[in-house]
Order: structure tokens, then sequence, then C-alpha cells
């Protein structure tokens, strides 16, 4: 099995984020059974990491009392990012940010999330999943998300505001 960061993200997603199922107790249980399941313990190690640091994140904007602001400039990417997160995703985070899906802390946080995987470029898929990751636990942003799941799922929703 060659499972990757995202992977590891999406299965503890969809097995424990948005079901009825219980959550293991601690972090070690569930590092084990995400084991069992076939994921190396490595990306198991990295995606817990990547959560922590995503919480951490989303705590001091929080605690500073960040709040959205409407958008009135422009996302110039770096070289480094440029490199990572192509023409195509680019214009996929600037059409969820002209959707409202994403605003534009929310946007520094998924390009954030985004740089800090290893991997050496993502597709746009696994940027729809660090958008719907970075959305699951920001408060009053649950209609955002609840339209990104819908695109994570179904492909781009039937409505927007």
């Amino acid at each position: 099995m060659n499972e990757n960061l995202i992977d590891v993200l999406i299965y503890i997603y969809e097995n424990y984020m948005d079901s009825e199922e219980n959550v293991p107790s601690d972090q070690i249980m569930l590092e084990e059974e995400l084991v069992q399941a076939g994921f190396p313990q490595g990306e198991v190690k990295k995606a817990f990491n990547w959560l922590d640091e995503l919480a951490w994140r989303q705590g001091s904007l929080t605690e500073y009392g960040a709040k959205a602001q409407p958008n009135r400039s422009m996302r110039i990417f770096n070289d480094r990012e440029q490199l990572k997160l192509d023409l195509e995703i680019q214009g996929v985070l600037l059409h969820l940010e002209h959707t409202g899906i994403l605003d534009p802390m929310s946007r520094e946080l998924v390009i954030e999330r985004c740089m800090a995987i290893e991997s050496a470029e993502l597709s746009v898929e696994d940027v729809k999943w660090v958008v719907l990751l970075v959305l699951l636990n920001q408060p009053g942003q649950e209609n955002a998300f609840a339209l990104m799941e819908e695109m994570v799922y179904n492909g781009e929703p039937a409505y927007l505001h």
C-alpha cells in the first residue's frame, strides 16, 4: 500500500470526523488503528502533526481576534508556491474565494497547510480536501464547510451564495 499524508487525512475524516463511529479515546489507539488499516506509521505521524499544526494555527487566529475582512487585495503566489500549486489549483482557490467559501484568512491557512505537505505537487482534489479540513472547525464557517463538502463528494454545489 503506497498511501500518503492526504490519504491518511481523508481516511481520518471519513471514518471519524464525519461519522457516528466513536473515535478512539487517545491518539496512540487511533494511530494503531490507522496502521492496522494499512497506513505506514510515518505517514500516520505526519498526518497527526499536520492536524495538530492546523489546530494550533486556527486557535491562534481565534485567540488574536482575527476576523475575516472583505477581500480588497490580489494574492500573488511566490515561486515555491507556484511549483506546488499549479495554475489550475490557484484558479480553484480564487474561485472558492470569489464564491465566499474561503475568506482571505482561510485561503492563507489553506495555502500554508498545502505547503506543509511534503509532496512535490498536489492535485486539485488534494487541495479540495485541505480546504474541507481547514473549514471543518472554523467558527462561523458552517455554510462554507457544507458547500465545500458537497463539492468534494459531488462536484460543484448546486448553489453558491
